[in-house]
């Protein structure tokens, strides 16, 4: 089950929020790729799902142009790439010529038209305590079986970093492929942490192991 929105929404009906470990809300929505089904077109991929705030603004056209320019970056990890706002079709289209135009990027991933806010709702992009009319900066990692792997929120004035993102894409790839975990400001080819012990035997197996050994239940490894 999804956790209720505080204060529920500008209809008065109470919204769902996804939450970490749920599965991902499908939808069905007009894009600028053509219309999708999102559980049909994530194809068996990760996906970054994302939504901004509002077509033809400043910081919103700093953020699509990056992650447009590093798209290939994203396809080199077997993800894909998917924006929201409550903007109409037309806007998004329009939007999109005039970044390829300004700022010389042509937008290589789909933007959801959501223009009746059902998406936005579904995933709890609308914070009314920061805005009622449009989304914030909502960003969900969602992996190849639809599970939400991680949520980050970020206010309308403050531009993602898509280091970041491509950080903790990078640490839930690398978790799952090795069963260990990623320490703060982790990045490729740093040392994982090794889960911790949960035996009296798995304690002596540690203590001979090749780790780099803080204590007994925080030692780190090279892959």
């Amino acid at each position: 089950m999804y956790e209720s929105m505080a204060g529920g929404t500008a209809t008065g009906v109470t919204r769902l929020m996804p939450r970490i470990g749920d599965v991902a809300p499908d939808f069905t929505a007009q894009t600028t790729h053509g219309e999708i089904r999102f559980s049909d077109w994530q194809e068996g991929k990760w996906v970054v799902l994302f939504s901004h705030p509002a077509d033809f603004t400043p910081v919103c056209s700093t953020e699509l142009t990056e992650l447009g320019r590093r798209y290939p970056e994203f396809q080199k990890r077997n993800a894909k790439l998917i924006g929201v706002s409550v903007d109409s079709i037309h806007s998004h289209l329009a939007w999109v010529q005039n970044l390829s135009r300004i700022m010389g990027v042509r937008i290589p991933y789909p933007l959801v038209a959501d223009s009746n806010r059902a998406v936005a709702e579904l995933y709890g992009m609308i914070h009314p305590g920061e805005t009622t009319t449009a989304t914030v900066r909502a960003l969900f990692f969602i992996d190849p079986k639809r599970s939400i792997r991680a949520v980050i929120y970020y206010p309308l004035n403050i531009g993602r970093s898509v280091d970041e993102i491509e950080r903790v894409l990078d640490a839930l790839q690398t978790a799952d492929k090795n069963g260990v975990a990623c320490p703060v400001n982790w990045r490729p080819g740093d040392k994982v942490v090794v889960p911790p012990p949960k035996t009296e035997k798995e304690v002596d197996q540690r203590l001979d192991a090749d780790y780099e050994k803080l204590d007994f239940y925080l030692c780190k490894k090279t892959l």
